[in-house]
């Protein structure tokens, strides 16, 4: 109990003193976090969206597949996008290996398929024949889409808080392909780590409720907005 009460001292310390480092860390967090969310919304919503407009040989097993994916572990992809990157790789001429470019492109990797999950369930779950009144009403087949996902905005509000969620917290694959270098790629769940592997209990509970703070603090003004969407 002593842990966490000095713990929760010492976040209150280094947020109120403006610790360079901590907000250095912080801001990386928010930053490469950010990012890989962006670039999930990107790819997983038109693809979720057109999965689950689509009908085609294989979509089942597509649908599997993105489903699997959702549940990535993220060191499965480290290990992976590390290979890719390596300087032997298929991408290595990028050399981008350890550094913040190659923790978004691991993190992206694994918010895609719960972005792109979570859009195919919400599409879906609208009345079947919506996209058929919406037709006979003289809309274009792109005015159709955009109108159905209008429809299912709140829910792909969740799926933007899944996929931030689901990278923000996640340290395996930001560990293996950012090095957890300090002043260049150490984010708040990597420091969490070498800060617990050195004793440092009470430094690590402190960068884990500023962590915590951090994810709640964005998740609320996405729920707020969601909230305020929300049919009366």
């Amino acid at each position: 109990m002593e842990l966490i009460v000095e713990g929760v001292r010492q976040a209150l310390a280094l947020v109120l003193a403006l610790d360079s480092e901590v907000l250095s860390i912080t801001l990386l967090s928010l930053k490469v976090s950010c990012s890989a969310t962006l670039i999930s919304l990107a790819l997983g919503l038109p693809t979720g969206t057109l999965l689950a407009l689509s009908d085609f040989p294989g979509r089942r097993l597509i649908i599997s597949m993105v489903n699997t994916g959702m549940g990535l572990p993220p060191v499965v992809v480290g290990l992976f996008i590390t290979i890719f990157l390596w300087r032997n790789g298929p991408i290595g001429f990028l050399e981008i290996l350890y550094t913040p470019a190659a923790m978004v492109l691991a993190q992206a990797v694994i918010a895609t398929p719960i972005v792109t999950g979570i859009t195919i369930a919400s599409i879906q779950n609208l009345p079947a024949n919506l996209k058929l009144q919406i037709l006979a009403l003289g809309a274009t087949r792109r005015q159709m889409v955009w109108l159905l996902v209008r429809e299912a905005r709140l829910p792909l509000l969740a799926a933007v808080m899944a996929g931030f969620g689901g990278v923000i917290s996640e340290v395996g694959a930001s560990m293996m392909v950012g090095g957890n270098i300090k002043g260049q790629t150490r984010v708040l769940t990597t420091a969490t780590v070498m800060e617990t592997g050195k004793g440092n209990f009470e430094v690590a509970i402190a960068l884990s409720l500023v962590l915590l703070g951090l994810a709640f603090g964005v998740n609320y003004l996405l729920t707020v907005i969601q909230q305020r969407e929300r049919p009366r």
